[in-house]
């Protein structure tokens, strides 16, 4: 999708890795259509509606992992060149003639299919229960994604789509792989720039040569390599009308300068090489060399200058003009080639399809309603529910992340007492975890009031609820969807929740507790400072160290207990009879993942 001639290999080179917090407390559009296509395209056959789960999945993540704030953007009505192009690539793929098939009348839009429509319609409504915006472009979603970034409503699109660029986009984020150090695969115009010297109006231009979604053929016999090599030798002001001029009979567009190479390609040069001898290589004739020092092999009258080595090459300044002269006749041959089969095809360059690339509005006004809400929990349980058939807790559980984010904007911006959920608070900071090179917070959250319940059953695994096997699934197919659940633990009669969050967020929603575990970890420093030095300066010697220099056997260093252990409880069971039985019938009993999520989350 996009520029032909593989162009996102072109660009490979000047892409940028960045870190976690790259996209935190940012905007960024995405393109549903590109995400929707890759889901059916990687788990197809796999789970149940892909694109609803990994809608869901991948938002919540976006969002409470990196801290982003997404903007969802739909495709319009695609202009009836895209269509055709679209009837063209579905024939191609499908190994069928379309020159024998009738030809599409010009100026009618095709719509996309009323699966593809309807998968579009339900993820939609997945979103706006999200509380996430979603926008129409009038035509293709890549183009509005890139008028909002190079209007500065957003700071980066996320698409595939490589014609984002030619729409004027700033930084399109290609990939994400959320389990690394540098999960963002960024591409910014400023570095294509720089790296290989083309700006938008070049990167049109290269696309009208190569192919792109509106005329998927281009120019026949013209390849990336050529198209760029052409392309570069214009001005950006310049290079459109240079497409428009070579076609039209100039061969040389704009270039005024190469009129007078064009005069003299089939014509002698009218200066003459200076010969050169025939045992060095150096300007003069032999004869003259014998007569006369060599002033190049520095020889003196009456003797041979010295012999050339094999694959000599002569640099004086004849031999340099001769080698322009060449270069040049065979750039103007190149060039006139190229030409050529520019004015082999009709109606080139289409001027429709570079306007489409020009317009600065693709569907939204100049004051855009862009915000985002809370999401509307109890429905989208319901929602999950009916198309996923999951269990109401499992969904609580895994939009948690996305509330907490949520309820720790609103505590650093308003604090509150409300309560995340409406049912936990915060209760403390258990320590710093590092994941990936990044750093988080792993926040405790108390379950407020009581939470035990005697009315508690498991539910059965004919219910229908298989979401556990399809994680199982599609994390080696999708990462981007893994989501980070609650880590669920009881004490004391007291449930708690364990969350990954921002550290900076944490800070600025509970700059109290933030505070105590850094003077927390300050005590133990100092407490392992002193316990070193202490260790250092204690003249007595351990029976460890007396023991220096004395090797073990491995049964003596790592001595067993199972024997000692083993005596012990057969004389307790010879002792107690059957007391130790009771004792484990009064143990209180493990409760199952499901049951323990339905306690949280019910």
């Amino acid at each position: 999708m996009g520029v032909g001639g593989n162009f996102w290999d072109l660009l490979k080179p000047q892409a940028r890795f960045e870190g976690f917090d790259f996209l935190r407390n940012k905007r960024v559009a995405v393109d549903l259509s590109y995400w929707i296509v890759q889901q059916e395209t990687a788990i197809k056959g796999y789970t149940r509606n892909p694109h609803i789960r990994l809608t869901f999945f991948r938002t919540v993540n976006l969002f409470s992992k990196f801290g982003a704030y997404p903007v969802f953007v739909l495709d319009g009505t695609p202009s009836p060149l895209k269509s055709q192009a679209r009837i063209a690539r579905f024939f191609r793929s499908s190994g069928i003639d379309s020159s024998r098939l009738p030809e599409a009348d010009e100026g009618v839009s095709v719509e996309r299919n009323g699966k593809f429509r309807k998968c579009v319609e339900e993820c939609v409504e997945l979103l706006q229960l999200l509380g996430m915006p979603v926008v129409k472009a009038k035509g293709e979603a890549e183009a509005l994604c890139a008028q909002l970034n190079r209007e500065g409503k957003v700071d980066a699109c996320i698409t595939a789509d490589s014609d984002a660029f030619l729409y004027g986009a700033q930084c399109v984020i290609k990939r994400i792989h959320p389990n690394s150090k540098e999960p963002f695969e960024c591409y910014h115009i400023s570095d294509i720039e720089t790296g290989i010297g083309l700006k938008r109006k070049h990167l049109i231009a290269l696309a009208l040569l190569v192919g792109n979604d509106h005329d998927l053929n281009g120019v026949r016999g013209i390849g990336m390599d050529t198209a760029l090599r052409f392309v570069k030798s214009f001005r950006e002001d310049d290079v459109l009308d240079g497409l428009h001029e070579s076609n039209g009979g100039d061969l040389f567009g704009i270039h005024g300068s190469t009129d007078a190479a064009t005069c003299s390609f089939n014509e002698k040069s009218p200066k003459l090489k200076v010969p050169h001898c025939s045992h060095c290589g150096h300007p003069g004739k032999k004869t003259m060399h014998l007569k006369f020092s060599c002033d190049y092999c520095t020889s003196t009258s009456g003797q041979s200058c010295k012999q050339k080595p094999p694959g000599f090459k002569c640099f004086c300044s004849s031999c340099e003009l001769e080698k322009e002269e060449k270069a040049k006749k065979k750039d103007i041959a190149w060039r006139i080639s190229v030409c050529r089969k520019i004015a082999s095809e009709q109606n080139f360059p289409n001027d429709e399809i570079i306007q489409m690339y020009l317009r600065n509005h693709h569907g939204i006004g100049d004051d855009p309603k862009i915000r985002w809400e809370s999401p509307k929990t109890e429905t989208l349980v319901d929602y999950l529910a009916f198309w996923q058939h999951w269990e109401p807790s499992y969904v609580r559980q895994r939009l948690l992340p996305m509330l907490s984010t949520i309820y720790l904007r609103d505590m650093a911006s308003n604090p509150t007492n409300n309560l995340l959920y409406g049912q936990y608070e915060f209760h403390n900071i258990q320590r710093v975890k590092i994941r990936y090179g990044h750093k988080f917070y792993v926040v405790n959250w108390k379950k407020a009031g009581s939470v035990l319940s005697d009315d508690v059953h498991e539910i059965p695994e004919e219910s229908g609820t298989n979401h556990g096997s399809e994680a199982l699934d599609d994390d080696s197919l999708d990462l981007l969807e893994e989501a980070d659940a609650p880590y669920v633990h009881v004490d004391n009669g007291c449930y708690f929740l364990s969350t990954d969050e921002d550290i900076e967020l944490v800070r600025k929603a509970f700059p109290e507790k933030a505070s105590e575990i850094v003077k927390n970890k300050e005590q133990k420093e100092k407490k392992s400072r002193k316990r070193k030095i202490h260790d250092t300066t204690t003249p007595e010697k351990t029976e460890a160290s007396a023991s220096q220099g004395v090797q073990l056997s491995i049964t003596e260093f790592y001595r067993t207990s199972k024997a000692v252990n083993r005596s012990k409880t057969e004389n307790n069971a010879g002792k107690d009879g059957g007391s130790s039985k009771a004792k484990q019938s009064n143990a209180s009993p493990r409760l199952s993942k499901s049951v323990r999520r339905r306690l949280l989350f019910d």
